[in-house]
């Protein structure tokens, strides 16, 4: 779909396309004290130039005169949900189909070049308004976050109960990152303005680029078999299989996505009716609470007889806060 055709979301706030389960998750992350104690020593310790510093070092930076039309793409993007700043974009030598937001300050964003290769301008811009959603919701600096405790995690050979401390913090951002994605997938159709492109994308992420070879009505029913409650033996493969992934299954992305357009929600926004920045603040408490009861509801309706236990297990990692203070007050203590 040409720009020209496109809807521009003026002024347009990140609560519009914010995913209630991501709220959900975030509002609880942020109850868990060690949160801030691990934040306050890794943003004292680390800041943007480690980051892009081994972006510019091993990667290409987008511009006019490098990938000139990702950068037109690009442009357009930041355009359609209005962003106060365009984000440095890269392209990485990487032959997984895969892309990603980090930074503390200013986020930049990462395309592996396997995106480049394999996915059509249309998906690829689908694929930046994602990442540009993650930007603009605040959610880089939780996936730094994140990727950082990831490779201290690699350093520990031995597992006191400080360290299991810190395995549950991941744990919980990891819970967390899966549920942004969510939000993310919604910005990135806020963008495409096509749902069947960000169809194509989920097929492709699951099953290859051969969209030829795929059938998007037969990929709904398969997702619809996933979804469906089972046993609890079911929920315990979900749980398992779930726990330690980057992001939700493509069939999982793939029916959220359908039923924010189905529901009329995404129509919505298209004719105009979207949450404005500059009142943004005032409703911001009420937003995460009408979320989180949203989210609440949306588990009382769920066929899975495991989903309160997963989506609760936050609440239970809270008594290793101290613990996890000393450890991060150790391991940096090491370092210098």
């Amino acid at each position: 779909m040409p720009i020209k055709e496109k809807k521009i979301f003026k002024n347009i706030s990140s609560k519009t396309w914010e995913h209630p389960a991501d709220l959900a998750a975030l509002t609880a992350l942020r109850q868990i004290p060690m949160l801030n104690e691990v934040l306050q020593k890794l943003l004292g310790f680390l800041n943007d130039k480690n980051f892009r510093l081994m972006a510019l070092s091993s990667s290409v930076r987008v511009s006019s005169t490098q990938f000139a039309d990702i950068y037109k793409l690009h442009k357009e993007a930041c355009m359609i949900l209005d962003a106060p700043y365009i984000p440095e974009l890269f392209i990485s030598q990487n032959p997984v189909l895969n892309a990603g937001a980090i930074g503390v300050d200013k986020p930049f964003i990462m395309l592996n070049s396997a995106l480049i290769e394999r996915m059509t301008p249309e998906e690829i811009q689908l694929v930046i308004g994602h990442e540009l959603g993650h930007c603009l919701s605040g959610h880089a600096l939780y996936k730094t976050v994140l990727a950082i405790l990831l490779q201290i995690s690699l350093s520990i050979f031995n597992i006191p109960i400080a360290e299991i401390a810190l395995y549950a913090l991941i744990a919980a951002l990891s819970e967390w990152d899966r549920k942004s994605e969510l939000s993310a997938d919604r910005a990135g159709l806020l963008v495409a303005q096509q749902p069947e492109v960000a169809y194509n994308v989920q097929m492709k992420l699951a099953g290859g680029t051969d969209i030829a070879k795929m059938d998007i009505n037969e990929f709904f029913r398969q997702a619809a078999d996933y979804e469906k409650g089972g046993d609890v033996i079911d929920s315990v493969y979900k749980l398992f299989n779930t726990i330690w992934q980057k992001h939700p299954f493509p069939v999982i992305r793939l029916t959220e996505i359908k039923t924010w357009v189905d529901n009329g929600a995404y129509q919505k926004i298209l004719e105009g009716n979207f949450a404005q920045r500059a009142n943004g603040q005032e409703d911001f408490f009420k937003h995460i609470k009408d979320a989180a009861d949203q989210y609440k509801e949306d588990l009382n309706k769920s066929d899975d007889p495991l989903n309160h236990m997963v989506n609760n297990f936050i609440d239970n990692i809270n008594d290793s806060t101290k613990k996890v203070s000393q450890f991060f007050d150790n391991f940096f203590n090491k370092k210098d």
